[in-house]
């Protein structure tokens, strides 16, 4: 090919892919209930999607029964997918301790168990970050943090029911009726005392708390 249409050529070819595409990062964390967490990291910009799991235990294709039964060291997890030129790893971290309590080491909120304790998994890249955050939430709350760092570990996504549940109009039978899964999320959600607590912890710092 000549040498002037091989420069045009790549030129055509750099303007036809989207140059968001090498920019396209995940990060892996557990913030008790994951439905909460999808909820909080949909609505943040730069957030391209946010699938439902489970992480860090010992039992391959996990079922939602399974791990809140407990056994497995499963943990409910979020993995959260950006587009790192809009939102920087950081910057999700910093949004995720404080949606979060991070001195609560027993579960989340009205959630107990293993399963909903908090955690983030990290990749070796990400390590340093990861502590970085932990460190701040403990200077800024001044007390050690419990919320774990981890190396990153296998995500197993739960089952087709779960994702989307906070946006879902899927009815369902509730103890108050049927409501669609949105709405019935909303009750828990508030009933939980998730935002309440998040606000008693952080105040204006707390970025979710009243949109859920």
């Amino acid at each position: 090919m000549p040498i002037r249409l091989l420069a045009v050529f790549t030129l055509l070819l750099a303007f036809a892919l989207p140059a968001s595409a090498q920019r396209v990062e995940t990060a892996l964390v557990a913030g008790g209930c994951f439905w909460c967490v999808e909820s909080d990291f949909r609505r943040v910009e730069g957030v391209t999607d946010v699938e439902v799991g489970f992480a860090g235990g010992h039992v391959e294709n996990p079922s939602y029964r399974q791990v809140v039964s407990g056994g497995t060291g499963h943990l409910e997890v979020a993995r959260i997918t950006y587009d790192a030129d809009q939102i920087s790893y950081d910057q999700l971290l910093h949004l995720f301790m404080r949606s979060i309590d991070p001195l609560d080491a027993g579960g989340q909120f009205c959630d107990r168990g293993e399963p909903y304790t908090t955690a983030i998994f990290a990749t070796p890249e990400q390590r340093a970050s990861a502590q970085a955050a932990l460190d701040t939430a403990s200077k800024e709350l001044g007390e050690p943090v419990v919320t774990t760092l981890r190396g990153m570990s296998t995500f197993y996504p739960a089952e087709d029911y779960h994702q989307g549940y906070p946006f879902s109009s899927d009815l369902i039978l509730t103890r108050f009726g049927p409501l669609t899964k949105a709405a019935a999320y909303k009750r828990y959600r508030t009933a939980c005392g998730r935002d309440a607590r998040v606000e008693e912890l952080w105040g204006d710092a707390a970025p979710f708390v009243g949109g859920s």
